[in-house]
Parts: C-alpha cells; sequence; structure tokens
C-alpha cells in the first residue's frame, strides 16, 4: 500500500520578510523530516505574506522571490520533503499567484491560481495574470491536484483538475477571519470533495496583516464527507497527516482539534490581530486612554490578552465632566489587569484653547466645538506620549461609532489600530459578559476568580448607560437610538446592503431607518481617515467597504451623502 505524510505548515508570515519567512519554512521542514514527512505544505504566497498589493510592482521584489524559490528547491536536494509553497512569480510580462512544486533539488512544477477574487477585502486582479486551468503534478508517486485558495471555490477548477487525472488534492490558501466562515469554507470543500471523490487538504495562512487576520484551522476531507484532520484556529503550528492509497482510492488520516467559534473565535482573532499589528510593525508597547466605559475597558483588556500587562499603559484624562465613577472604575479596571495608569488632566488645556478661540467661538454657537475639543485634546495627548515614548495608540472606537459618525476626527480616532472598528456596540457588552466568565486560550491576562468582585471588568463599567461625558449628564441615548436598534439597522445597512425601503418593510420607523442611512452616509469621509483594525464580520470598515465621499446618489427620499464642512457630524466626540 502506497502512502505519503504530508507536513501542514500553518505559518505566519511576516509582510516582505522574504528571507525569515523561508528561513521559518526551512526550519519547519527540518522538524517535518524527523517526523518521516515526506512532503511539506505552506499556504498561498507564505513566502512574501497576503495580501501583498502593489508591493509586487516593486523593482527587485520579484527577483527576491525568485532567488528565494531557487533556494528552497536547492533545500530538497539532501533527499528529505518535498515543498510545496505559494509565492507570486512573474511570467513574461505579467505577475502571477503561483504555487510551487520543489522536489529533488529543482523546481518540479509550477501551478497558476486561476480564479482571481475582486470583491470584498481582495483585489487580486490590480496586480496578478490569471493562470490556466491546471492540471495535476506528480509528486512521490501521487498525481496531485492543486487548486489555490478561490480555485477551489469554483467547481469547474477542481472538475479540470479531476478530469486531467488528479487523485488527491491540496489547496493552498490565504483566507481570513470572518465569523462564521468555518462553516463556508467546510461546505464548500465537502461539494468540491462530493463532485471530484477526491480527498483534500486545506492549508490556510495564519497570522494578523494590516485589518485581516487569518485564522488557520487548515483541515483536510475524505470522500464522503468525513472530516480526516483539523488544525488549531488562530495558532502557528505543524500537524501531519498520513495520506494512504486503497483500491478505493486515497484516504487521509491526521489529528482532530476541535475549531473555535462564537465569542471565542472573535476574541482569539481580535488578540492576534492586535500581538501581530504591533510586532510586525516593530512597537514594543501600546497606550490607551481608558475613560471609565465599556469600550475603552474592553480595549484595554483585549491589549493585556494579547502582549501582557507590562506591555500595556493607561492614561485617564478626566475633564470637568468627568464623574467620579468612571475615576473610580478605571482604577479598578487597572488594578485587576495589573496596568500601568496615568491620569492627565485636561482642564488647564480646555481653558486655553477657549480663551485662544474666544472670537471664532463668540461668532456661532460653540457648544459642539467644546465637546469635540475634549476629544481631540486626549488625542493630542495621547500622540504625544506616543511621539516621546514609541508606544502605539490603540483606539476605542467600536462599529457603531464608526457608522454613525459618533466620533471625533484627530480625537478619539487617532491611532495607529482601532481592535473595535469591525465589533458593534451591543456585542461589545456580549465580549465583556463573556471575557468575565472565561479565560481565553493562550491569553496573558487575569482570570476573572483572581480580580476584585469576581469579574476583570467591574460589571459597573458593563451596566452603566453609556456617555461621552462631554457635557452635564450626557447620555449616548441622547444623540442615538437605544443600541439594539441602532445595530440592526446598521447591520442591514452595511452588512447585508439592503435598501431603505426593505430595512421599513422589515418593521423598523421610516424616519429612523432614514436618519440611520443618513448618518452612515455622511460618516464616510471620517472612515477614510480611520485606523485599520481586524476584519470580523462580512463586511468591515476599512478595505471591505468601499463608497465614495462625494456622490449625490440618495439611498432614499432625502438620504444622501452630505459632509459636514466642520469636520465632525452634530453627535459627539467619542470616550
Amino acid at each position: 500500500m502506497t502512502s505519503l505524510i504530508f507536513a501542514i505548515a500553518q505559518l505566519n508570515p511576516v509582510m516582505g520578510d522574504i528571507a525569515g519567512n523561508m528561513k521559518k519554512l526551512i526550519d519547519a521542514r527540518t522538524k517535518a523530516n524527523g517526523q518521516g514527512a515526506d512532503v511539506i505544505v505552506a499556504p498561498e504566497t507564505y513566502l512574501t505574506g497576503y495580501q501583498t498589493d502593489d508591493l509586487v510592482q516593486v523593482e527587485g521584489f520579484l527577483d527576491a522571490c525568485d532567488d528565494a524559490i531557487q533556494h528552497l528547491a536547492a533545500v530538497t536536494a539532501d533527499g528529505g520533503a518535498a515543498i510545496i509553497v505559494g509565492c507570486p512569480r512573474r511570467d513574461g510580462a505579467v505577475i502571477r499567484n503561483s504555487v510551487f512544486v520543489l522536489d529533488g533539488g529543482k523546481v518540479l512544477a509550477i501551478r497558476d491560481k486561476a480564479r482571481l477574487p475582486g470583491t470584498g477585502v481582495f483585489d487580486d486582479p490590480r496586480n496578478f495574470a490569471p493562470g490556466e486551468m491546471p492540471g495535476p503534478v506528480m509528486l512521490r508517486g501521487a498525481l496531485l491536484g492543486l487548486p489555490v485558495c478561490e480555485d477551489m471555490w469554483h467547481a469547474d477548477v477542481v472538475e479540470c483538475i479531476e478530469e486531467s487525472g488528479a487523485e488527491l488534492m491540496i489547496s493552498c490558501n490565504g483566507s481570513p477571519f470572518e465569523e462564521d466562515k468555518i462553516d463556508d469554507r467546510m461546505m464548500t470543500t465537502i461539494a468540491r470533495v462530493s463532485e471530484s471523490q477526491m480527498p483534500l487538504i486545506y492549508v490556510n495562512l495564519v497570522g494578523g496583516q494590516d485589518d485581516l487576520v487569518f485564522d488557520g484551522g487548515s483541515f483536510a476531507v475524505n470522500p464522503g464527507g468525513q472530516i480526516a484532520a483539523y488544525m488549531p484556529c488562530f495558532t502557528e503550528s505543524v500537524s501531519y497527516i498520513e495520506a494512504k492509497k486503497t483500491p478505493d482510492g486515497w484516504r487521509m488520516q491526521g489529528s482532530v482539534v476541535q475549531p473555535e467559534t462564537g465569542d471565542l473565535s472573535l476574541w482569539r482573532c481580535i488578540t492576534l490581530g492586535i500581538r501581530d499589528y504591533v510586532e510586525k510593525n516593530g512597537f514594543d508597547r501600546v497606550i490607551l486612554g481608558l475613560s471609565g466605559g465599556v469600550d475603552s475597558a474592553l480595549v484595554a483588556v483585549l491589549a493585556v490578552d494579547a502582549l501582557g500587562a507590562d506591555r500595556v499603559d493607561a492614561v485617564m484624562m478626566p475633564s470637568p465632566f468627568t464623574s467620579q465613577i468612571s475615576l473610580d472604575d478605571a482604577k479598578t479596571l487597572a488594578d485587576n489587569l495589573g496596568i500601568t495608569l496615568s491620569h492627565i488632566d485636561i482642564d488647564p488645556a480646555m481653558q486655553a484653547v477657549h480663551t485662544m478661540l474666544e472670537d471664532p467661538f463668540a461668532k456661532a454657537d460653540p457648544s459642539l466645538a467644546k465637546e469635540n475639543l475634549q476629544s481631540r485634546l486626549r488625542g493630542l495627548a495621547l500622540m504625544s506620549i506616543s511621539n516621546t515614548t514609541g508606544q502605539m495608540v490603540l483606539t476605542t472606537g467600536n462599529k457603531s461609532e464608526y457608522a454613525t459618525g459618533y466620533a471625533t476626527l484627530y480625537g478619539d480616532m487617532c491611532g495607529g489600530y482601532a481592535p473595535l472598528i469591525d465589533v458593534w456596540k451591543t456585542r461589545v457588552f456580549d465580549l465583556c459578559h463573556w471575557r468575565n466568565k472565561n479565560l481565553p486560550k493562550g491569553a496573558l491576562g487575569p482570570d476573572g476568580k483572581d480580580c476584585v468582585d469576581g469579574h476583570v471588568i467591574p460589571e459597573r463599567i458593563i451596566t452603566r448607560p453609556p456617555s461621552a461625558e462631554l457635557r452635564p449628564d450626557q447620555q449616548d441615548s441622547d444623540s442615538l437610538p437605544d443600541y439594539e436598534t441602532l445595530d440592526a439597522i446598521m447591520k442591514a445597512l452595511v452588512e447585508d446592503q439592503k435598501a431603505v425601503e426593505s430595512i421599513i418593510a422589515d418593521g423598523f420607523d421610516a424616519g429612523l431607518v432614514k436618519r440611520c442611512a443618513q448618518m452612515l452616509m455622511r460618516a464616510e469621509y471620517k472612515r477614510r481617515q480611520c485606523a485599520p483594525g481586524p476584519k470580523l464580520t462580512k463586511r468591515a470598515f476599512y478595505r471591505d467597504r468601499r463608497f465614495p465621499i462625494t456622490s449625490r446618489y440618495q439611498l432614499a427620499d432625502g438620504v444622501h451623502i452630505s459632509t459636514n464642512a466642520s469636520g465632525d457630524s452634530p453627535l459627539k466626540a467619542g470616550e
């Protein structure tokens, strides 16, 4: 009976670090050789990282890619495991997204991605040319089909591979996390396996890259839909799958780890995104404004879970409108997390700017400007500390705030990374409650059992009515609908791209839906200036949702983009 051992290298590359990524793969291969592996497989464009965007156009970049491939090919001359790895390549006048098969000291075969995604966060056609429909590659006695990521989602590509004589498939992927995507991947894989009657190994990247987080979760499926192997999510690892050729075809077997879903998967995605964004961009520490509110509390806990308490600092920046409750709750949270909490009183700066702007403020009602000034002063303080210490600023705004424009440019939107940019406010509360009851795998923060009252996040932070505390007795509900209703409407507008009339037909108040749609459209220019954060839903802000800033198209009667020249929607500065 013929058998092969595949080492599945679910690795976390650093964008553009071709030499470093190559070394990591060589190290993984050395270990795999010790386990008797015949083939080691790395994900899509592993050698460069994914997505490369226009980096592939930079002079010398593809030459470095080719040098790395030739070096890896030479490594296989030792008789150890063959290598299957993804990397861009120059093919005459075009660039292709390719998978290389390396064995016996040479490049044995190349297969190019045939279907290039151009929707959502993807823009492959911008830089890559589609390849020919792929045939199989003979490697170590097996005819392997090599559909690259998007190829597997197209039945005709797999049909071509099957009709060309392939016996089993290996799909190298760069598939970013999206809630509930695990089911989509699995159902699509099972469909391709059922159609072709070939087993398939799905190899996925892991790690954060700008606004994307690749969740790993590589797996293998046998004909009949049986899951033969499942690798850990959000974890860099090498696992082994044994494939045996039987009279009924190839069958695979490996270890099966339960995939992570729900709040746990969101938590692990965000913390991995924070860690990789910080470390891959050369930062050692982060800093954030801690207001005593729920959003900044959640970001603080996420940061500590991702980096550890010794790499996270917080600053409380009270104004005359900051309550004692907020001061007390921020201190309790900081004590629970074991982080340093500094205090910077912004009242003197407020008075100085009021004096400086006395004449302009006398020409119209300055109330909104004075509220937003507080947020901008806090942003100024955090960025000044960042400039001095080299710490990266984490912003604390959530998806509901970014959707409505309920955030201040050059204020609470200041920072390098926005962990909650794709987390609706209602989910913020859910995650806080969940973390208070759970210590996630890999978290560097405390167990709630060791904290005051048995909660990492003080319950009062979660249960208090949300407020920016920019004027006396202010609450978010003064400016926004209740978050349950707001988020339901905004999800329909943003993630489902439903028409205003359709949402109204679902039973929502017509005036409220139109108001939400107007807020969404007029805040487009703000979102263009926000920091990146991890994509979690099927349509995230940043590169996943692309709308023009200037447009006269009306979503409904009276609902169109109407940028407020004052620089802020008439709402508030954020926490």
